[in-house]
């Protein structure tokens, strides 16, 4: 029976011989007569020598199933490719990271890019601001003559326009934007045309809150509530998917000139000299 101090030098020489290259037979050759297991409790920890490894018919295998894993293949493809058993390649590969699939990869980077987004909004808006700011200082104050050029070519864009097959030479003009409809009240203001001379008409899809709607455009106009006509309502389809909705969607409105047709000549003309470029 050895004592804890010879059992502690044993392990040291024993120890010692291995670090130096030496097999299991050998060391034992040195240390004298002793058993298998005391040989291995003194080996314990010690890993054997490259040069006493036998060959792994699998180490390719397990080369290529580690590489498969990386890849993102499941333990199911990489045994169908490689015809080795499961619990192999769970073997081989149970330290590598899990492979996530590809709809999880894309829902990490959209998810990665809409905090991205979200933390640089702030931003963002403070820029949009800023930029408006500046660009809206560039204008200052209207002239009537710039009235007169800015509003004939909104008209030229939104208005309703005359055609060969079709001549009607009155003045309609029809926008969703309270501030569009504003300017061009402004316009026709400064092309002389009287408060009385408007009709009003809304048009709006017939699931919105009418109501709201005429009454958000009457404060939009300043108009009186006998100058609007009835409400003109868009049937709803159920195969659209629209994204006007909510409390900020007001329809449409239509804003007629009575008596317009002279003034229509003159936006067809103001509109012509503003955008002939030469």
């Amino acid at each position: 029976m050895r004592t804890p101090e010879e059992k502690q030098a044993l392990r040291e020489r024993a120890a010692a011989l291995r670090r130096a290259g030496k097999s299991a037979r050998e060391i034992k050759e040195f240390l004298g007569p002793i058993s298998k297991r005391t040989l291995s409790e003194a080996l314990r920890g010690e890993p054997p020598p490259e040069w006493t490894k036998r060959p792994n018919a699998k180490d390719d295998l397990r080369v290529q199933a580690r590489e498969l894993r990386l890849k993102g293949l499941d333990y199911d493809d990489i045994v169908a490719q490689l015809h080795v058993s499961k619990s192999s390649v769970s073997l081989w590969v149970r330290d590598l990271p899990r492979p996530i699939s590809d709809e999880e990869a894309r829902r990490r980077r959209t998810e990665a890019a809409r905090e991205y987004w979200l933390a640089q909004q702030p931003l963002r808006d403070a820029q949009r601001t800023a930029e408006r700011a500046a660009a809206a200082s560039e204008i200052g104050k209207l002239t009537d003559r710039e009235i007169l050029i800015a509003g004939a070519i909104a008209y030229w864009c939104e208005g309703t326009k005359s055609k060969p097959h079709r001549r009607n030479d009155r003045v309609a003009f029809m926008n969703s934007d309270a501030g569009l409809v504003r300017f061009f009240l402004r316009f026709l203001q400064v092309a002389s045309v009287l408060p009385d001379e408007l009709i009003f008409r809304v048009y709006i899809h017939e699931t919105a809150d009418v109501e709201a709607a005429h009454r958000f455009w009457l404060a939009v106009t300043g108009a009186r509530p006998d100058q609007f006509r009835k409400t003109t309502l868009k049937r709803h389809n159920l195969r659209t998917v629209r994204k006007n909705t909510g409390e900020n969607y007001h329809g449409c409105l239509k804003i007629d000139v009575r008596r317009s047709s002279n003034l229509y000549r003159k936006i067809e003309g103001w509109a012509s000299a503003a955008t002939s470029i030469k």
